[in-house]
């Protein structure tokens, strides 16, 4: 290699100066270059910090923003349907005692039989009665005897008195005891029905139209009169033409219980099948225990298809006089305020909103008041979310639905 040229030395400089001439140069280049190495290390180091570092700001703060997914209220339907449990009854249900004592001497009637009113379902031999009734006649006639001679003797003391042969006291005695005589006979007379209607007693008549559901005496059992111990219920009878169905319709709803409502039932011995009702009455009384109001449901049953002691659901259609909403279960906000869900304002601003819940349909709520329709409701709003804070929708930023953790 050929030396670089060099530059001539000043003829005035001296040979030692000018080789420290040149060290002080090459020192300068060497820090030159050793500040750039610096700088570049230093810049390559620090510069992506710098990004990273900003990057997280701005990572930081777009995490603190809740992406949320929102509904709208659906508009609920002006009536709303209710369903009920019932208990079906007969229009009329009595227990068949007897009023006379004895031992059943026959029945004619088995249960499940239909009856009609007045007829025969079984008699009663009471040989006692018989007796008593017939000593009660005897008594009549003999009653009715001495009536018919005090009469006379009344009679006789009569005309005698008009030819002063008899003083007015004999008159008055006879008088008075003709008049106890007609006594002891309405008595009599009055005894004899009390024992003729107790003789007839002894024959048990249907007292409606309906079906014997129970027969609990057979022939030659000992029959007690009454219906309290120790005596027991002959027959019991139904009348199953019509039924009554009760149900207890909570307190929010008593309001648009009323007479003439149209009523449907359904049963699961019957699947696919309705039967139609009306609703007659209320108790017109909120019960204190369940806070329900008991309500009646007449039920047409003439082919009898329908059982007395049965369960039903009982649809009933009630009007609303107020709108209501239909919202997600997963928009609901459980607080120590009370109940509400959070709503988007202007775009980003998350509201707080109390609300009023209907009825309730598993995965949707009915909510009564709180709420206009045109809410764009948060789902599945975060715990820690206030009144006022800033959200993202995520529809709008394109993202999924589910909120961010």
């Amino acid at each position: 290699m050929t030396d670089e040229p060099r530059p001539a030395a000043s003829v005035d400089e001296p040979p030692g100066r000018a080789a420290e001439t040149r060290r002080s140069r090459r020192g300068v280049v060497i820090a030159a270059v050793a500040l750039l190495v610096v700088a570049a290390v230093v810049i390559g180091g620090v510069v992506p910090r710098l990004k990273a570092m900003a990057a997280l700001r701005r990572e930081t703060y777009e995490r603190a923003v809740w992406t949320v997914s929102v509904t709208r209220p659906r508009q609920g339907t002006p009536q709303q349907e209710i369903v009920l449990p019932g208990n079906m009854q007969a229009f009329t249900d009595a227990p068949i005692y007897a009023r006379t004592n004895g031992y059943l001497k026959r029945w004619y009637v088995e249960i499940g039989s239909s009856v009609k009113a007045g007829q025969l379902l079984a008699e009663i031999e009471a040989p006692e009665v018989d007796q008593q009734l017939q000593q009660a006649r005897a008594d009549l006639n003999t009653a009715r005897a001495n009536s018919h001679l005090a009469d006379v003797t009344a009679s006789r003391y009569k005309g005698l008195l008009s030819t002063n042969s008899v003083s007015k006291q004999a008159v008055d005695n006879a008088v008075g005891d003709f008049e106890a005589k007609q006594a002891i006979v309405l008595s009599a007379e009055h005894n004899v029905k009390r024992l003729e209607e107790l003789q007839s007693f002894q024959r048990i008549y249907a007292p409606f139209d309906g079906v014997l559901t129970a027969r609990n005496v057979d022939v030659g059992a000992l029959i007690d009169a009454g219906s309290g111990a120790p005596a027991r219920e002959m027959f019991h009878m139904a009348a199953t033409g019509r039924l009554r169905v009760y149900i207890n319709v909570p307190q929010q709803y008593s309001p648009a219980a009323r007479p003439d409502l149209v009523a449907e039932l359904t049963l699961p011995e019957f699947p696919g099948r309705r039967f139609h009702g009306t609703l007659v009455r209320t108790a017109n009384a909120i019960d204190v225990a369940s806070r329900t109001l008991l309500v009646e449901v007449d039920v047409d049953n003439p082919t009898g298809e329908l059982l007395p002691g049965a369960y039903a659901e009982v649809h009933l259609v009630l009007p609303s006089d107020t709108p209501s909403f239909v919202l997600p279960v997963n928009t609901l906000i459980f607080r120590s305020q009370g109940l509400q869900v959070a709503k988007v304002e202007d775009g980003s601003r998350a509201v707080l909103v109390p609300i009023t819940l209907g009825r309730d349909f598993g995965n949707e709520v009915e909510v009564s008041t709180g709420l206009t329709g045109g809410e764009r409701i948060i789902v599945n709003p975060p715990d820690s979310l206030i009144s006022g804070e800033t959200v993202r929708i995520a529809e709008a930023a394109g993202e999924a639905g589910a909120p961010h953790p």
